[in-house]
């Protein structure tokens, strides 16, 4: 998540809950996720503010870390990525806490690799090998006709 992304989200008068997680994945890595969310008023609320206490955040930080390592360990770190790219994680999360108080935008904000296995080629070469089963669509580049060129040209013959 950009930093624009992240200051446009920030106002006054609601709360925002963050939660991280490490989490290893079954290929070795260790990664440390981070969540972000904030809340919203409830229908019908009459009051401005939207704070929540301590014991709900909490709660839903809970939540969060739950989730968070749940989707972390259940995959390889392709997986995760895919998994981060493509579902709506934060509103799973969103979800779960609006049982708690309501909640909204809620983010995996940032994923920080802490560790990684010991490299191994045969591993990557699978990665390389699974992308490449897929045709390839551009056609040959043709090769460049020489000009011949005058004494003055950049010093070229």
């Amino acid at each position: 998540m950009t930093r624009d992304k992240l200051c446009s989200l920030i106002r006054k008068k609601q709360s925002i809950i963050e939660g991280s997680v490490d989490v290893r994945t079954t290929d070795g890595y260790v990664v440390r996720m981070f969540c972000i969310a904030f809340t919203r008023p409830q229908e019908n609320q009459i009051k401005n503010t939207c704070y929540i206490k301590s014991a709900q955040a909490r709660a839903i930080r809970a939540k969060m870390t739950a989730t968070m390592t749940e989707l972390g360990t259940k995959g390889d770190l392709k997986s995760l990525v895919k998994e981060l790219i493509s579902a709506p994680i934060g509103d799973n999360i969103a979800k779960d806490a609006s049982s708690i108080f309501p909640v909204k935008d809620c983010y995996i904000r940032k994923v920080k690799v802490l560790k990684k296995p010991k490299f191994d080629v045969t591993e990557l070469m699978e990665w390389h090998s699974a992308d490449e089963k897929v045709a390839d669509t551009g056609k040959p580049v043709e090769a460049k006709k020489e000009e011949n060129l005058v004494a003055g040209s950049g010093g070229r013959l």
